[in-house]
């Protein structure tokens, strides 16, 4: 099953041309993160879509008014997903006629392997210009991993941040771990580590900080196949880093490693 979310952020440059083209597309970390490497995914996992709005109509007071729609379909060009025309409405004061925008899509535990494709449309109903754009990506068969990791600027994981900032700023990285077997309680038994390295490789802790997700912490339910957890990331200084999280599943003994590159500025 895929489920999706679209969302469009803020931006601009002057004049209103009648054409409309989405550009700048790319698969990301997260909604605000750099592009992921490559297009392959576990189920469990989350695909975030960003690219530009060029184009798109905002009129005087800042009001970007556009319709965006979404299909899914597998390699066999079945439909498997269908988001209808919806209708939203920006407020962009900087005005311009660029807009960035963003979608993702859920790749559900039962998501079957296979190569896959997603269209999103928008249309500007006072110009009635329409742009369009296909991203191919591939569902692997389903395993034990770390998935949907993305960095926010709350706890919660409500606030999306990028993986980078300046010093003094608090990033939480944001992930699950999914497809885990479970142990004679029927839970999961899960040692996840959390490391990061500096930009000559080496560790900044001297022992990884550690979750152990068992039948002792809060139960995972029956017919939940992914569990969902954060680590906080204070940034007190300025450099290139890269976070580690390995995850292992003490029941099959599985393994996956999962590493997010993290930039610090410093602070003005």
């Amino acid at each position: 099953m895929l489920t999706t979310i679209a969302l469009a952020l803020l931006a601009g440059t002057p004049a209103q041309p009648a054409d409309l083209k989405l550009s700048n597309v790319r698969m990301t970390i997260g909604e605000l993160g750099p592009p992921r490497e490559g297009n392959k995914l576990l189920p469990g996992d989350v695909l975030f879509v960003a690219y530009d709005i060029d184009g798109i109509t905002i009129d005087g007071e800042g009001n970007a008014v556009y319709t965006m729609a979404m299909e899914v379909s597998d390699g066999a060009g079945k439909l498997i997903f269908k988001q209808d025309p919806r209708e939203l409405t920006e407020f962009v004061p900087l005005r311009g006629n660029k807009m960035p925008a963003r979608a993702f899509i859920t790749i559900g535990l039962d998501q079957p392997p296979g190569v896959y494709n997603c269209k999103i449309s928008v249309s500007d109903p006072k110009t009635k210009a329409v742009g369009t754009l296909n991203v191919k990506f591939e569902v692997l068969k389903k395993e034990f991993g770390v998935v949907a990791v993305f960095t926010t600027h709350d706890s919660k994981g409500e606030l999306s941040a990028p993986n980078s900032g300046q010093v003094g700023q608090m990033l939480f990285v944001q992930f699950s771990i999914a497809s885990f077997d479970r142990d004679k309680n029927k839970q999961p038994n899960v040692k996840v580590e959390f490391q990061v390295f500096d930009d000559k490789g080496l560790p900044t802790l001297t022992a990884p900080r550690k979750h152990v997700q068992t039948g002792a912490a809060p139960p995972v339910k029956d017919d939940e196949g992914a569990f969902a957890l954060q680590f906080p990331l204070f940034l007190n200084r300025p450099g290139k880093f890269v976070v580690e999280i390995f995850a292992t599943d003490e029941v099959s003994k599985k393994t996956s490693r999962y590493r997010l590159p993290v930039t610090v500025v410093a602070a003005n």
